[in-house]
């Protein structure tokens, strides 16, 4: 059996105030280096095989503090990089709603429809992200693999692994640092938990948007 866990990095400032990041190379805040921190030891707990990670620097501090916990190394790739918002990359989250108001709301209602202008549509993000994981457990074929990344990304991937067509994307959260695990066994794939953020509790605070 396989155990897959998707890790969301941590806090940055631009999650703090609601500024669509994509790939813009956003580090760390305080807030989220202390989320990874908790997560690495969380996680450190039980052995670790693989863990894989988005080349931005907000996922990969947050996956070298599991590798660390772990003893392993952190390998980055693209395939698990950051949805692409393309031109709402670096706008508030109340710009984006000013300045596109028809996308905008095509965004919350259909996104599985949306592409972002000069970016990605959650298609592209499927087509590259869910090949690269069916891959890594092929090849793992036992063990556990974490992989780090995005809020999209992971919604991407949790839709997919599920089986749901990506219209669900509003139907699934993940928060900083919140962790989802599948088993991966006898050709069926199992949720086994999802957006776990118990262990945060020394940073607790009032839960942010889904952003």
């Amino acid at each position: 059996m396989v155990e897959i866990i998707l890790a969301r990095h941590g806090e940055t400032d631009w999650n703090a105030s609601e500024i669509f990041r994509g790939r813009a190379d956003v580090p760390l805040n305080e807030v989220g280096r202390k989320q990874a921190e908790m997560l690495g030891e969380y996680l450190g707990r039980v052995k670790t095989d693989f863990i894989y990670s988005s080349p931005l620097k907000r996922a990969i501090e947050t996956a070298g503090v599991i590798a660390g916990r772990c003893g392993l190394e952190v390998n980055p790739v693209e395939n698990l990089n950051d949805f692409h918002f393309g031109d709402w990359q670096g706008l508030s989250h109340r710009q984006v709603q000013e300045q596109y108001p028809e996308l905008y709301r095509d965004w919350l209602d259909t996104p599985e429809q949306v592409r972002i202008p000069g970016g990605e549509s959650l298609e592209d993000v499927r087509s590259r992200a869910v090949p690269f994981v069916d891959d890594a457990v092929m090849r793992c074929g036992e063990g556990r693999i974490v992989f780090v990344s995005h809020r999209v990304v992971h919604k991407v991937l949790v839709c997919s692994l599920l089986g749901l067509n990506l219209s669900h994307f509003w139907n699934i959260r993940i928060d900083t640092c919140g962790v989802t695990r599948f088993d991966c066994g006898d050709g069926r794939l199992v949720l086994n938990g999802h957006n776990d953020t118990s262990f945060l509790h020394s940073v607790s605070k009032e839960p942010a948007a889904d952003f």
